[in-house]
């Protein structure tokens, strides 16, 4: 069993995935400036005087990147100033992260936050250019996405039952991808590979959209993902779900079995968003900014586009979003030490 490469496609389904997602996130994120007027009156004053910088260590297309161009558009409606996404891929989120953790901590510099990048990597990586604790200031947990399983069409596989089969045939010839090198998608599939004894052979990418095309294209068969991720390839046929990683079914597909159901008790699996801050910037800024993105994800569009995409907005704070990521890490550090991750590169 082989999944079949054709570039010509993969192509495609590059400037497809990531041209639909921009314009769709652009042209839901104008939209939505039309709500903001109200929350204009009460701009905070001083703050801010000049253009922002929101970095997005993952590449443009993805559904954090989705997500902070929403927030980033209703911000500048709201405040009256720019707050411009920065796209910064590569590494698992480390060239970006490193580059926001060493921005003056004054509110002009913020970063999007998900599991592998502010989690994942404390425990994977031996030496990081940034400590999520010492560097950053939690601001607000923005989105919760539960995984899923999914594969390309052209794989002969109809439940995780069927993967598993293959993948004990040829060993180490099933090809998995990820977001990176340690990544939540990455942990997942070695999860799977462990609880089904079977050996998967890794395709690490630079975030979320060029593995999407990957598995679109036929580059390789199967991932686990979020399902803000590969929700509008599944309604439209061009990716298959197997499984869904909540402790109960999604609404989105109800007739979709869990990992649970198939037999993976373990495979309880959310990603999540969240925005930071430098350590240092003013308290009363991550307030505002707290209490202003509160605001935006709770607007109906935000919710329904969210939901639409798998995805749930968070009512969090700073202090909420803290002791979440604390929580995370107890939790990600032993699994990551079952499947052997631990500090290896």
């Amino acid at each position: 069993m082989t999944v079949m490469n054709h570039p010509q496609y993969c192509h495609a389904a590059i400037n497809l995935a990531t041209g639909f997602a921009i314009s769709f996130a652009v042209g839901l994120a104008t939209g939505l400036g039309a709500t903001n007027t109200a929350h204009a009156q009460g701009r905070p004053a001083g703050y801010p005087e000049r253009p922002v910088r929101f970095v997005v260590a993952q590449a443009a297309g993805s559904g954090v990147d989705l997500l902070t161009r929403i927030v980033a558009r209703k911000l500048s409606d709201n405040y009256g100033q720019q707050f411009i996404v920065e796209n910064r891929p590569g590494a698992n989120g480390i060239i970006g992260l490193e580059g926001a953790a060493k921005a003056k901590p004054d509110g002009y510099t913020l970063a999007m936050g998900w599991p592998g990048s502010i989690v994942l990597n404390l425990f994977i990586y031996k030496s990081l250019p940034y400590d999520t604790f010492r560097d950053f200031a939690p601001v607000i947990q923005t989105s919760t996405n539960t995984f899923g399983f999914v594969v390309n069409p052209s794989l002969p596989a109809r439940s995780v039952k069927d993967v598993a089969a293959l993948a004990k045939k040829l060993p180490g010839e099933m090809r998995y991808g990820s977001f990176g090198a340690g990544n939540m998608t990455h942990l997942a599939a070695e999860l799977f590979a462990q609880g089904s004894g079977t050996k998967l052979l890794h395709v690490p990418f630079k975030g979320e959209t060029p593995s999407l095309v990957a598995v679109l294209g036929g580059e390789i068969g199967v991932m686990m993902t979020p399902m803000q991720a590969f929700t509008p390839y599944v309604r439209d046929g061009r990716l298959r779900l197997l499984a869904t990683m909540g402790e109960k079914r999604h609404v989105a597909f109800p007739d979709v079995p869990t990992m649970v159901e198939a037999g993976y008790r373990e495979m309880v699996i959310s990603g999540w968003s969240g925005i930071l801050a430098p350590t240092g910037t003013p308290t009363d800024v991550v307030n505002r900014l707290q209490q202003e993105v509160s605001r935006i994800l709770q607007v109906a569009e935000t919710r329904d586009y969210l939901i639409q995409q798998g995805a749930e907005p968070i009512n969090s704070n700073a202090e909420l979003f803290g002791a979440f990521i604390k929580a995370e890490a107890a939790k990600w550090s032993r699994v990551i030490k079952a499947v052997g991750l631990a500090q290896s590169q």
